[in-house]
């Protein structure tokens, strides 16, 4: 697979005749916007991009690059930081335009279209009040973070979204379209709770819903930078009592230079806290309340807000085509001594774009059924997100090795086990394995060779069948 063949004009018409979305190729005036992708790192031609608007025009694409030895990428959000919803040479199967969303209130369950965004997702759904674990930013792309990550704000309430998944429709690399449960193709269904995008192109999910809003208690706590390591150890404190309903993190950033920042912070080296009560408005605001007097922030904008708002509050921080290198992982504990070296790590952050993110994990992650789903979430009472993000191409080596140096100082405290979407592009593959573990990593591997034996679907975390 992967050696492309000659694809002549005949041979295009062919797919413009069989699907009712649009073929875009490079001759296409709206190509160059078409072929970009969140992360500015990345810069690929894909020989066409097929923006599918039905299951149909999948199987098509499906098939088409299939029979032509394309290389092929599934696109939903285009937020692959790693950049696998793009390619050079082959297809892009763009589930960009099946982004639907249909809820039933009554039985608190949606059915989402393979495309759809975090930000279409929450606006359907909080208009009963609804919601599931969504992204923290919220054009990120349902599909991706489903199947191979589900980490955001509710995780601490109700776990990580795969945990919410009732069921998917699938087209797979022989252009079947089947659906995926825990009654019909089960062990499909393990598989994409955490398998990414090895076995298919999902076009639809079926997620159950939760309460959550429309209006929560949250919003940002920020002080000045020299106060991090003694906010940083009131807050871990405050978390190791928090009941479930309290969510949240706390991000070593540049302080954003916007009018609700006041001017001292403003381009300056900040730490920031998220507060997100999921719950009545009286309990929230008692719940931040121990926070509040303890830290004394310099800003305080937590109130009571539209839950959606609070799920795009970081967006700003996060523009399409900014570069971004990353590296993620949990940690066993957050001894001052770790604290320490987070903020140490911080101050040599090269780039204002840049991010170190402290997520506190523990109510509901605890208490997720390992062997329902092929992702593993450590019980750990911590993650990190280190996000080294920049705009200047000549800063890239910079940026990176400012990345794997933060990793490599916290090894003493990290679990080593990161979700498959944390994994970048130019780690081993022993560790995507280990991510895993050896029993759940073979049934992913049974699950490949009988999915997708040729390995059509690579351009992701890649569980290679040979």
């Amino acid at each position: 697979m992967g050696s492309q063949t000659a694809l002549g004009g005949e041979t295009i018409e062919q797919l413009r005749a069989a699907v009712g979305g649009e073929v875009v190729t490079p001759e296409h005036p709206d190509y160059d916007e078409a072929r970009r992708i969140w992360n500015g790192m990345v810069d690929c031609h894909p020989a066409l991009i097929v923006r599918c608007s039905s299951t149909q025009d999948v199987v098509a694409a499906v098939n088409f690059g299939r029979d032509n030895s394309l290389v092929v990428a599934v696109r939903g959000g285009s937020h692959s930081t790693p950049g696998y919803s793009t390619c050079d040479d082959g297809i892009v199967i763009d589930l960009g335009p099946m982004h639907d969303v249909v809820v039933d209130p009554a039985a608190r369950t949606a059915r989402v279209g393979g495309g759809a965004t975090w930000a279409q997702m929450d606006a359907a759904t909080q208009e009963h009040g609804l919601a599931v674990t969504g992204g923290r930013v919220s054009d990120t792309g349902v599909g991706g973070l489903a199947t191979g990550s589900g980490s955001g704000w509710l995780e601490r309430m109700y776990g990580v979204t795969a945990a919410s998944l009732i069921s998917a429709e699938v087209v797979t690399a022989d252009g079947s379209v089947v659906r995926a449960s825990a009654d019909e193709n089960p062990e499909l269904f393990w598989g994409l709770r955490g398998g990414g995008g090895n076995f298919g192109a999902v076009t639809e999910f079926e997620f159950r819903l939760h309460p959550v809003g429309p209006i929560v208690v949250g919003g940002l706590l920020a002080y000045p930078r020299e106060r991090a390591r003694e906010v940083l150890r009131l807050y871990r404190d405050f978390m190791e009592r928090a009941p479930d309903e309290v969510c949240g993190g706390a991000a070593l950033i540049t302080g954003p230079p916007e009018e609700f920042v006041p001017e001292a912070l403003r381009g300056q080296p900040v730490l920031g806290i998220v507060f997100l009560y999921v719950g009545p408005v009286e309990e929230g605001e008692e719940a931040v309340r121990p926070l509040r007097e303890a830290t004394d922030p310099a800003l305080d904008i937590v109130q009571p807000m539209p839950y959606a708002a609070l799920q795009q509050m970081l967006d700003a921080g996060n523009p399409r085509g900014v570069r971004e290198y990353f590296k993620v992982d949990w940690v066993n504990a957050l001894p001052d001594e770790a604290i320490d070296e987070v903020v140490e790590q911080a101050e040599r952050l090269p780039a204002p774009f840049g991010q170190l993110i402290l997520a506190p994990q523990g109510g509901a992650m605890s208490r997720l059924s390992e062997s329902d789903m092929a992702l593993n979430a450590p019980d750990a009472p911590w993650a990190y997100f280190c996000l080294s993000m920049w705009m200047d191409p000549a800063e890239d080596e910079q940026n990176r090795s400012w990345a794997r140096g933060f990793a490599e100082a916290m090894k003493p405290y990290e679990v080593g086990s990161p979700y498959p979407n944390f994994i970048a592009a130019d780690e081993p593959a022993a560790r995507l394995r280990s991510s895993y573990g050896p029993e759940k990593y073979e049934r992913l591997l049974a699950l490949k060779r009988t999915w997708d034996p040729d390995n059509l679907f690579r351009l992701n975390q890649n569980i290679d069948p040979a």
